[in-house]
């Protein structure tokens, strides 16, 4: 196949590791129970039904695991980091590379392999949200589009992507906005950067401006387990058990879900001050969705990373990935500016 979007003959690797795109309901109206029953197509199912995919490139399929996504940790995104790598690495030749995931922890394994795979070529991660077992199910659907947007040579150098509904969103921006609507995915006031389009096009008006993939410092050789960090989530009257009970745990960092541009109640923001003279990092988020937390004069003051404008789970992320480089306060904060 020779055409403008997807070259000749592209091969894309595509990895499974389950969640609603790959769950078997009772009917065709089970939109709510389908995983009861603990039901999975494995990544050759899944790819038997979109024969369509075939068309547009080789596609080589592998199992990773096979969960719910709320049954995906952090040891996982290690194990799918380096498979991807590994398998780019060895073919020169392949146009990219889809994963197939659960919705619920989605964007959180996307940014990882946004940070961690080292390779301009696409990394695309899709998923469904309603199952391939039941009506105007969208399973079948983002799965051909992820292997299109996999196969396109304009997706190369966009970071890790992510498709569903059509829209291709930067896996840096991107977050699931709804429990059960297929338009749940959206990237707040960045936009989407284009579209796998009813056409079989794809398309795209903007790129990360953000460090990612090919870009990145982080490496993953020899790192066989990511130091903890948790999120702290504020609201009013919020105070400082649960930091003091993180910092007495010996954490890695935490992460401040806080209240507007990033300050929380008082004794709150006295437990992270405490976490602080501990020698805990303490990250600096908003919980509101979108907008920055600046580096106000009384933050840096305190000793604070701020995480601009990386929502917290994001940011957690990337102080997970760089506590295994350092621990310097202004390096970390560094990080939080350029990815």
């Amino acid at each position: 196949m020779v055409n403008s979007t997807y070259g000749e003959r592209s091969r894309v690797y595509l990895f499974g590791t389950g969640g609603t795109i790959s769950f078997v309901g009772e009917n065709r109206t089970d939109f709510a129970n389908y995983s009861y029953r603990g039901t999975q197509l494995t990544i050759q199912e899944m790819l038997a039904r979109v024969p369509e995919a075939e068309e547009v490139a080789d596609v080589v399929a592998e199992q990773v695991i096979n969960v719910g996504s709320t049954e995906v940790y952090p040891s996982d995104w290690l194990t799918l980091a380096r498979r991807i790598n590994e398998r780019m690495s060895a073919d020169g030749a392949a146009s990219g590379a889809a994963v197939t995931h659960g919705t619920a922890t989605l964007e959180e394994t996307a940014y990882f392999l946004n940070l961690t795979v080292r390779d301009r070529r696409p990394v695309v991660v899709t998923g469904a949200m309603r199952p391939p077992s039941a009506m105007g199910t969208d399973a079948d659907n983002n799965l051909l589009d992820a292997v299109r947007i996999a196969a396109a040579e304009q997706s190369a150098g966009r970071g890790a992507l992510v498709v569903l509904n059509n829209e291709i969103h930067s896996a840096r921006d991107v977050t699931k906005t709804d429990s059960y609507r297929v338009e749940t995915f959206q990237s707040g006031h960045m936009g989407y950067l284009g579209y796998s389009d009813s056409d079989g096009q794809v398309v795209y008006y903007r790129r990360p401006e953000r460090r990612h993939t090919a870009d990145s410092e982080f490496d993953l050789a020899g790192i066989d387990e990511l130091p903890r960090v948790d999120i702290a989530y504020a609201y009013a009257g919020a105070d400082g058990t649960v930091i003091d009970a993180l910092t007495d745990a010996k954490v890695g960092g935490i992460v401040a879900a806080g209240l507007g541009s990033g300050g929380s109640p008082a004794p709150f923001m006295a437990g992270l001050q405490r976490a602080i003279a501990s020698g805990v990092p303490v990250v600096l988020s908003t919980q509101v969705g979108t907008g920055r937390v600046l580096q106000t004069r009384r933050f840096m003051e305190q000793g604070y990373i701020v995480a601009d404008n990386l929502h917290p789970k994001k940011a957690r992320i990337l102080l997970m990935l760089g506590l295994t480089r350092t621990t310097d306060p202004s390096e970390l904060q560094r990080m939080m500016l350029e990815y």
